[in-house]
């Protein structure tokens, strides 16, 4: 474990800010030991996630404010400020904002890393995003799985 204590405030933190999403590393894997990875994502109004899974990850959710659907094992849950997700490794699982409203939430990712990938994705080019080839190699290197895009929604239907 980290010798000394971190503080950040709001705002503050390593910050990504992605065309749908713009996400602040709160705890990093350093200053966790390695042990978790805790993130502040704050989901613009066009946020969703593709069907996914971690093989070794466990991820946990708690929505600070707005509403989130997340899509796990075959199953929608609409979840409002309060609530809490826990999604063990091996569960496939997506998410979206619900009634295309920007939402925030707390993320941990544990064991640590997911802040690393983040800052590997920080540096790539649009021609790295396009070579599927590294984005496997990147996925694969973070344990990410992807299974397809969000699935339809209850709502989405007719």
């Amino acid at each position: 474990m980290a010798e000394h204590y971190t503080l950040n405030r709001a705002g503050e933190g390593p910050n990504y800010d992605w065309e749908n999403d713009h996400t602040f590393v709160k705890v990093s894997s350093e200053q966790s030991g390695g042990a978790y990875t805790l993130m502040e994502d704050n989901l613009k109004a066009t946020f969703a996630l593709g069907l996914h899974r971690h093989d070794t990850h466990a991820e946990t959710f708690y929505v600070l404010e707005g509403e989130i659907d997340f899509y796990v094992d075959g199953d929608w849950h609409r979840c409002g400020a309060g609530a809490t997700l826990h999604v063990p490794p091996g569960v496939p699982h997506a998410c979206r904002v619900a009634h295309g409203e920007p939402a925030r939430m707390l993320m941990i990712f544990q064991p640590s890393g997911f802040d690393l990938f983040l800052a590997e994705l920080a540096t790539m080019t649009e021609a790295d995003f396009a070579d599927e080839a590294k984005m496997a190699a990147l996925n694969a290197k973070y344990d990410i799985v992807q299974l397809g895009p969000v699935p339809v929604h209850p709502d989405d239907k007719d």
